[in-house]
């Protein structure tokens, strides 16, 4: 069975008509984009020019042969710098555990004490499945308020965006990294993702996982003092 090929207008309104509709659709599509980029615009620092904050959120990168990916990697060097300056007091690792041989917070706690930050100074989250869970529990399930935001800089301005929705005021540092195909693959990806941002924005959903509220943060910040 042939398929048939879809027809253009023939005539040159019809031709005009399918043309501002799919500029239309780009517009709308480009968006959740330009909220992200409007809303964050004054929210990024670097680890030069980061304030003092008491916690800081590094989430999930994914793992290699067990350990951070490069691109965690990368994040977690950025926290334990701001731990090492004294500009942090606190590191909150958020990511998957969703499966016994996978573990991204425990790998991410091993890199950090590796790099100088005691084990009693970094709170694990083990439910952080994207980026609206991991804010939304750092809210509701660890009780912070403030923190610094840690990731690679395609992907800040939404966690700032969504962490700032779920009640949580941050700031952001985007980690700097070469410009290599998995680059462009999270660059790519964040014009789709900022859709799924801007409907976790308008609907606040529960996260896949909440349960009970956690004093792991309070007990590191009171040990810390």
């Amino acid at each position: 069975m042939r398929l048939r090929r879809p027809r253009l207008p023939r005539t040159r309104a019809g031709r005009r008509r399918l043309v501002q509709g799919v500029m239309a659709a780009c517009v709308l599509g480009l968006l959740p984009s330009t909220w992200l980029y409007v809303s964050t615009a004054d929210r990024l620092r670097t680890t030069v020019d980061a304030p003092p904050t008491d916690v800081a959120v590094v989430f999930g990168a994914g793992l290699w042969r067990g350990g951070p990916s490069p691109y965690l990697a990368r994040r977690l060097d950025a926290a334990a710098e701001l731990y090492r300056d004294g500009r942090v007091k606190v590191v909150l690792v958020t990511g998957d555990n969703s499966r016994e041989d996978y573990d991204e917070p425990d790998a991410m706690r091993t890199y950090l004490t590796r790099h100088g930050v005691p084990d009693a100074r970094i709170v694990s989250d083990y439910a952080g499945f994207d980026t609206w869970d991991s804010c939304v529990r750092a809210k509701k399930i660890f009780g912070v308020d403030r923190a610094v935001l840690i990731s690679q800089g395609f992907h800040i301005r939404r966690a700032v965006a969504l962490c700032r929705e779920a009640g949580v005021a941050s700031y952001g540092i985007g980690v700097s990294d070469e410009h290599d195909v998995t680059w462009y693959y999270g660059g790519t990806r964040e014009i789709f993702a900022a859709g799924k941002a801007a409907l976790d924005a308008l609907f606040e959903p529960d996260p896949r996982f909440l349960g009970p509220r956690e004093p792991g943060v309070a007990r590191a910040l009171a040990s810390a003092e």
